[in-house]
C-alpha cells in the first residue's frame, strides 16, 4: 500500500479510494488532453477519478492509435472512459435512427464500452430517447443517460420523468445537465436539487458541474455548486464535468480537508 504524508490525519471512514466505487463518483471531462498530460494528471489524481468523458465530437479528430492509447491509460487506473452524448446527438440529427447501427458499431470497434445518450441539441421524445438507448445496448454498450437542456430550464418533474425513462430503458447511471442546476445569476437551484434528491436514487445520479461553455457561467458559480452538493448531500455525492486540474481540489472537499460554505454557515467537515 502506498505511503501518504500526514497519515495521522484521518480521512472519512465512508470515503474510499479503493476502486471500483459505487458512490462518490468523480467524472473528469476530457476535451482532448494529450497523452503525456493525461498520464501526468492520472499519476497524481487517478485514484480519485472514476469516469472520463471523451467530450463532444473530439473522437473524430484523434488518430485511432492515440485514442486507443488514451483508453489504455484510463483503464490502467481503473477509470471508465465513455463517449459524450453530443457527438451521438450530432450524428443522429444528421443521419437519423436508421444510421445509428453504424455509429454504435464504430464506437465499439475503436474501444468504447460506455456511451452517453443526451438531448442537448433539442428535446427527445420518449420513443427517441429509449430507442437510442436500446439500440446502444443491443450493440453491447453500457449507456449513461443525460437529462436536462442547456438552452432552457426544466422543472423538477420533467427532469425526474426523463431520468426514469432512462432507467427504464436500461441506463446504468443518469447525469443531470449542469445548466439546469444554476440560475441565470449562477446561483445553485436549491429547490430543484432537493426535489431530485427526494425522487431519485442519488447513488445512480451524477450532478454535472456547469462550465465555460454555458454563457455567463463563472468559476465562482462552478465552485459554489460543487461545495453545495458536497455540503448538502455528503462526500459520496456523484459529481461530473470536473476539469483535470480540479480533481484534487474536488477530493479535498469530499475529504473535509477544506472549508465548505452552506448557506450562511461555514463548516469544516473533517479536520482529523
Amino acid at each position: 500500500m502506498a505511503k501518504h504524508p500526514f497519515e495521522f490525519i484521518d480521512l472519512p471512514a465512508g470515503r474510499s479510494s479503493t476502486k471500483p466505487r459505487s458512490t462518490g463518483l468523480t467524472m473528469m471531462i476530457d476535451w482532448g488532453l494529450g497523452l503525456q498530460r493525461l498520464e501526468d494528471a492520472l499519476e497524481i489524481s487517478g485514484d480519485y477519478v472514476d469516469l472520463g468523458k471523451i467530450a463532444v465530437g473530439t473522437p473524430r479528430l484523434y488518430e485511432e492509435k492515440l485514442l486507443k492509447r488514451k483508453f489504455e491509460l484510463y483503464e490502467s487506473r481503473g477509470i471508465r472512459p465513455f463517449l459524450g452524448g453530443m457527438f451521438i446527438e450530432h450524428y443522429y440529427e444528421n443521419s437519423g435512427m436508421q444510421a445509428m447501427d453504424r455509429f454504435y458499431d464504430e464506437a465499439a470497434r475503436v474501444g468504447f464500452k460506455v456511451i452517453e445518450v443526451s438531448d442537448n441539441l433539442r428535446p427527445f421524445s420518449t420513443k427517441e430517447r429509449q430507442g437510442l438507448i436500446q439500440c446502444a445496448i443491443d450493440h453491447g454498450l453500457t449507456v449513461f443517460g443525460e437529462v436536462g437542456a442547456k438552452w432552457e430550464s426544466n422543472d423538477a418533474a420533467t427532469l425526474i420523468g426523463q431520468a426514469e425513462e432512462c432507467f427504464d430503458a436500461g441506463c446504468e447511471l443518469v447525469l443531470v445537465e449542469g445548466a439546469e442546476l444554476v440560475n441565470a445569476n449562477g446561483e445553485p437551484m436549491r429547490e430543484l436539487l432537493d426535489a431530485l434528491h427526494e425522487a431519485l436514487d442519488l447513488d445512480r445520479v451524477l450532478f454535472e458541474l456547469p462550465g465555460p461553455w454555458i454563457s455567463g457561467c463563472t468559476m465562482c458559480a462552478i465552485h459554489d455548486l460543487k461545495k453545495l452538493l458536497i455540503g448538502e448531500f455528503g462526500a459520496n455525492v456523484n459529481i461530473a464535468n470536473v476539469m483535470p486540474d480540479d480533481v484534487m481540489e474536488t477530493e479535498v472537499l469530499r475529504a473535509g480537508l477544506s472549508v465548505i460554505h452552506v448557506g450562511n454557515e461555514t463548516e469544516v467537515a473533517h479536520t482529523g
